[in-house]
C-alpha cells in the first residue's frame, strides 16, 4: 500500500526528465496579478515574477525543457533575465529549471530544499551542482527589490519539510507554492517530511498574516484570495476531522478510504490527487501519529 504514496512524487521527477515530444504542446502564459507581480502558467507549478526598476525576481521555474518558453513569457513583461530565483520547495515541477536559470540568477531556498535536491529527495538522481540553491535560510529572509519587501517565510513541515511563503508587501500578493492547490485536493509528500496537520497549520499562518485585499498565487490552480484560501482550509479541517472520527470508530484504512471524503468536497479530486489518494494520505498520516 505504501507504494501508492510514491507514485505522485516519482511522477514529478519523471516529468522533469520526459522528452518534450512526449508532452502535448505547452503554452507559457503571463498574467498580471497586481503591482510588480505577474504569474506564468504552463506545465508544472505556477511561476511568480516580480519586474521593476531593480530587474526580475522569479519564484519557481517548472521544467528544464520549458526554459525558452518561460524566457519568452518573461520577455512580454520586462527585458532581461531573472536576477533572483526563489524555490518554494524541492519538487521537480518547481525546480526543474534551476540549472538553466542559475546562469543568471542567484537561487535561494530553505535549507531542506538544498539538502533534498542534493540527494534526489532520497528516491532519484541528485540534482547537478548548478541547480542547487546557493543561499539558504532557516526561518526566512527578506529581499528589498523593486521598491518593496519580498518576505520569504518558512513554515514547519506541511507539503514538505522545506516549504516557503513569499509575500510581496507593496504589490499585496502572496505566492504559496504547493501549500495551496486551489479548489482541489493537495499532495502532501509524507516521504519528504510533509504533514497533513502541518499543512492546515501553514494555511492558518498564511491567513493570520494575510493583508486585506491580498491576491494569492497557488502552486497549482487559479489565482485566488482570502475567501478561496478559507474554503481550502475548511476542506483540510473537514478531512482531518472525518478521518479522526473513522479512526476512533476503529475503521481500517480500506474502510475509511472507501467511505470517501467529506461530502461537500467530493468533486475536489483531480488527475493527480483523486479523492481516494487524498483520503489515503490523511488516514496514513493520522494513523501514524497513534503509532508513535
Amino acid at each position: 500500500m505504501k507504494a501508492l504514496l510514491l507514485v505522485a512524487p516519482l511522477a514529478l521527477l519523471a516529468g522533469a526528465l520526459a522528452p518534450a515530444d512526449q508532452e502535448p504542446e505547452v503554452q507559457v502564459v503571463a498574467t498580471h496579478v497586481a503591482g510588480n507581480v505577474h504569474v506564468l502558467v504552463g506545465r508544472g507549478g505556477n511561476i511568480g515574477i516580480s519586474a521593476g526598476e531593480d530587474g526580475i525576481l522569479m519564484i519557481d521555474d517548472q521544467f528544464a525543457d520549458l526554459e525558452d518558453k518561460i524566457r519568452a513569457a518573461i520577455a512580454t513583461i520586462a527585458e532581461g533575465s531573472p536576477r533572483f530565483l526563489v524555490n518554494t520547495h524541492w519538487h521537480g515541477d518547481h525546480t526543474g529549471g534551476n540549472a538553466a536559470f542559475s546562469r543568471d540568477a542567484l537561487i535561494l531556498a530553505h535549507d531542506n530544499v538544498r539538502a533534498r535536491l542534493a540527494n534526489g529527495g532520497g528516491r532519484g538522481a541528485p540534482a547537478p551542482a548548478e541547480a542547487l540553491p546557493v543561499l539558504t535560510f532557516d526561518d526566512g529572509v527578506t529581499l528589498h527589490f523593486n521598491g518593496e519587501k519580498v518576505q520569504v517565510r518558512h513554515v514547519p513541515p506541511a507539503h514538505t519539510d522545506g516549504d516557503a511563503l513569499v509575500l510581496f508587501t507593496e504589490s499585496n500578493v502572496l505566492h504559496m507554492g504547493d501549500l495551496l492547490f486551489q479548489g482541489r485536493f493537495p499532495f502532501v509528500d509524507l516521504q519528504s517530511g510533509g504533514s497533513v496537520r502541518g499543512l492546515l497549520a501553514a494555511v492558518d499562518t498564511a491567513l493570520a498574516h494575510l493583508p486585506e485585499g491580498c491576491r494569492i498565487i497557488p502552486g497549482h490552480g487559479e489565482l485566488t484570495d482570502r475567501a478561496g484560501l478559507e474554503e481550502y482550509r475548511a476542506m483540510l479541517a473537514a478531512s482531518i476531522a472525518l478521518v479522526e472520527q473513522r479512526l476512533a470508530a476503529g475503521m481500517d484504512e480500506s474502510a475509511a478510504v472507501n467511505a470517501g471524503p467529506p461530502q461537500e468536497y467530493a468533486d475536489w479530486g483531480w488527475n493527480f490527487v483523486s479523492a481516494e489518494r487524498w483520503m489515503q494520505t490523511v488516514y496514513r498520516d493520522l494513523a501514524a501519529e497513534g503509532d508513535q
